[in-house]
């Protein structure tokens, strides 16, 4: 039997049109390179995947707990509310005892983020819409320079300045870019050019357009997310979208995906985005067929079973878990390991090659046994 799949496969990929798919390396944009720390964004550095705490930063254990996890887990810059003077002094203790950059979110009052600058944090982010006069963004700024702390200027369609919205009408794309540039300019005549930008609308298009703008008037590195997502399964596809959209055109350094979720969920999906554009590796990438009437095993419950098992892996394998042979010879074939089913059982491959045939309640362990090298 297994020579008659091999015969069967082996037929498949010698008549199987050879056709030449572009592996050309996506052409980013060469932006300045923005130092957090000793992290580098920007400046044709890996695009990192950051998130947000959803602890109240004044209670230092718990924050730095859910920093650790979410380390973990693979963020490589944390962001945390800076609400009042009881979480700007948490600060200090917090980046000491963490091993990523840290970044305080300030909004309104602008004392926050001098004393966010005096803890020593890695990064401010303040918003144009609501930081207050341009005597406070000064402020600011010489005490960020000092310290040689880069800023993000973090545009959201929700809080644009009122002048803004009464010119435009609605937050437009147009609207938030212009907000931002106003603050650079700022930024530029006050001699400091550590910028980091977003702009962020729950709109998916006027995301997208945003950043398209902004990417063609400056060279500062770009923070790309899609603000108010949504919950888990809603969130990840509209941020999918907007985020890989505007990442497809080679426009973006660093990504946040915002989910009403674990923050951790936040960092898995922003990996999965980054690898699905062949932007970044990490850890597994599990790819499944969608199960048809030609299925003979079940491809549903397989692949739930490797997914779980495979999560904490860190190597950066492509796994494949085909129900038939139509696609799945091709597909197993691209991948690194896999399973190719039949009749209540399946094959097993390893780099397009078939290793066994085993029964369905065995297919998992055979093929974790493979990737484990056991």
């Amino acid at each position: 039997m297994l020579a008659s799949w091999s015969f069967l496969l082996t037929c498949y990929w010698l008549f199987l049109p050879h056709f030449s798919v572009n592996l050309e390396v996506m052409q980013r944009k060469l932006t300045k390179k923005v130092l957090l720390g000793n992290l580098p964004v920007g400046g044709g550095s890996p695009v990192t995947v950051q998130s947000m705490t959803n602890t109240d930063t004044g209670d230092i254990d718990a924050t730095v707990g859910q920093i650790h996890r979410l380390q973990q887990a693979g963020c490589e810059i944390v962001r945390v509310a800076v609400p009042d003077q009881a979480a700007a002094k948490a600060l200090s203790e917090i980046k000491q005892q963490i091993a990523i950059p840290l970044v305080a979110d300030i909004h309104f009052d602008y004392r926050l983020a001098l004393s966010a600058v005096e803890a020593g944090v890695d990064k401010l982010r303040i918003n144009p819409g609501n930081i207050g006069s341009r005597e406070r963004i000064e402020a600011v700024v010489k005490a960020a320079s000092e310290r040689k702390i880069p800023i993000r200027i973090g545009v959201n369609s929700g809080s644009l300045e009122k002048e803004l919205l009464q010119k435009y009408g609605w937050p437009t794309a147009e609207a938030m870019v212009e907000s931002a540039l106003r603050h650079v300019s700022l930024f530029e005549e006050l001699g400091f050019e550590e910028i980091v930008i977003s702009l962020k609308s729950s709109d998916v298009p006027v995301s997208i357009r945003a950043y398209e703008l902004i990417s063609e008037k400056v060279n500062y590195p770009l923070h790309v997310g899609i603000t108010e997502a949504g919950t888990l399964k809603p969130g990840a596809i509209r941020s999918a979208v907007g985020i890989g959209a505007v990442l497809a055109q080679g426009i973006g350094d660093t990504i946040r995906v915002s989910l009403t979720s674990d923050p951790i969920e936040e960092v898995k999906v922003g990996f999965e985005i980054l690898k699905s554009l062949g932007l970044r590796q990490r850890g597994p990438t599990v790819i499944s067929c969608p199960t048809c009437g030609r299925a003979q095993i079940d491809v549903i419950r397989l692949t739930e079973e490797v997914e779980r098992r495979v999560k904490n892996l860190e190597k950066p394998v492509k796994i494949a878990v085909m129900g038939c042979v139509v696609n799945g010879p091709g597909e197993a074939r691209e991948a690194d390991f896999g399973i190719a089913g039949g009749k209540g059982e399946g094959l097993i491959f390893k780099q397009g090659k078939v290793i066994k045939k085993v029964k369905e309640n065995q297919l998992v362990d055979a093929l974790l046994k493979e990737i484990e090298g056991k």
